[in-house]
């Protein structure tokens, strides 16, 4: 199962959630407010301190054009953040404006908990927002919320393990998994022992990449498990194969792996991978790590796929939460962080490629080299990938935990690999109920 904090947000599900405690439905109080008396707002994210320095620089750039609302910063490791997140809802003292990823503006938007954002239209502008991400904030035809970036999901690749073991780079518009494990074992073969030709590549994500070539879906529309039984039974085929050839580490070390979110620890931020499949926000921070010039590449199998599996996708979402009593204010702070280029010429990507055309196109010059190259090639595979993912419904954000029990079950041999599938299928049919 992957690792990466910023896999596990875009992942459908996201561990610690605790919606279910009571109190979290929600009247507005939101137009009450004298709209000249000064205004503290409460801002919640999620990452580490280069993110955190720089979302204040946003802040204060904010409030140099608002002098009369003032930002508190509420952000902490993710590990945490989504524990601390309920609780604060659930005891009706959520932050103004939430930071959220995968399905957890569904979970928390069918729970009354986000502000539709119809009521502060005139104040938080859409219409210049890349469509597809601007949809994973849209339920029930509400906007819960709106996209901080745009991000990919594919394959990050490093040429100097390719290059040590005498594998050539592939061809990413040809490629298919088998070619993959090929390449992997071939990898794996050729370098010295602890390097792998990936690691091992189970996650929500993949999951739903891998049956969106096959046309099906991890969810339906309707709210559903849409992903196959011979799917899921054919992944782990494939997943424990490479792990018998020694293309992907032992059960022991992807077990470990698991519990290690950040990029320096991966086996590709230590430069121990050849492949492993990721979201493009990561590029710079996996390249950081690695101190390789890591490449993004299209995942295996879209030439040859029935349909696309990738997609684009938010990289996380602004929400106003529904019990704000400052709502105009908090989308007023929204509308800057996502619409304007000063905004945009700070953060840069960060959060993701900017999803507003207008605003990527200011900064795209001042791009760093690492961003550039992930706004390139999302730039490169727009036109060829798939339609917007379907959202898992309440419920689905168990989708991590549960992939995770199952992988370790099928890789530790305790499983089949058709056994882990209908496992799989039985316990997330479960928690979406």
């Amino acid at each position: 199962m992957k690792h990466s904090s910023y896999r596990r947000i875009a992942a459908l599900g996201l561990a610690g959630l605790l919606l279910a405690l009571p109190g979290c439905g929600g009247d507005s109080g939101g137009g009450s407010d004298d709209p000249n008396a000064p205004v503290t707002l409460r801002f919640s994210w999620w990452g580490n301190q280069d993110r955190a320095a720089l979302t204040q620089k946003a802040i204060d750039a904010f409030q140099t054009a608002n002098p009369g609302i003032t930002v508190k910063p509420e952000y902490g490791d993710f590990n945490g953040y989504f524990d601390k997140l309920a609780t604060s809802v659930a005891a009706n003292d959520a932050p103004d404006v939430i930071t959220l990823g995968g399905a957890y503006p569904r979970e928390y938007g069918d729970r009354g908990a986000l502000l539709d954002l119809a009521e502060v239209k005139d104040t938080l502008k859409t219409d210049k927002i890349d469509p597809a991400s601007l949809s994973n904030g849209n339920f029930d035809n509400k906007q819960y919320g709106v996209p901080t970036g745009v991000n990919a999901f594919g394959v990050v690749v490093n040429p100097k393990v390719f290059k040590a073991a005498g594998v050539p780079l592939p061809d990413d518009n040809t490629w298919t998994w088998d070619d993959f494990r090929r390449i992997a074992e071939q990898i794996a073969k050729a370098s010295p022992k602890g390097t792998y030709g990936a690691e091992d590549p189970t996650s929500a994500d993949m999951l739903d990449l891998y049956a969106r070539q096959r046309g099906e879906s991890l969810y339906t529309q309707d709210g559903k498990v849409g992903i196959s039984e011979q799917t899921l039974t054919d992944w782990f085929t494939m997943t424990t194969a490479l792990r018998d050839a020694g293309a992907t580490p032992p059960a022991a070390v992807t077990s470990e792996l698991v519990g290690q979110p950040a990029p320096e620890q991966s086996l590709m931020g230590r430069g121990l991978a050849g492949m492993q499949l990721d979201w493009t926000n990561q590029l710079g921070s996996l390249r950081k790590a690695s101190g390789a010039e890591l490449l993004l590449m299209r995942a295996p199998g879209e030439g040859a796929a029935a349909k696309p599996g990738m997609w684009l996708q938010a990289s996380q979402i602004y929400t106003i939460s529904a019990r704000s009593k400052h709502q105009e204010a908090a989308a007023k702070l929204v509308n800057f962080l996502v619409n304007d280029p000063a905004a945009g010429k700070i953060t840069l990507a960060n959060r993701g490629i900017p999803a507003n055309s207008e605003v990527l196109a200011a900064v795209k010059p001042s791009l760093p080299k690492d961003e550039a190259a992930s706004a390139d090639f999302i730039a490169k595979i727009a036109p060829k990938v798939g339609p917007a993912l379907i959202i898992g419904p309440t419920g689905s954000t168990e989708s991590v935990k549960i992939l995770e029990r199952t992988n370790a079950e099928v890789l530790f041999n305790r499983q089949t690999p058709a056994q882990g599938a209908k496992r799989f299928l039985e316990e997330l049919g479960a928690a979406i109920q």
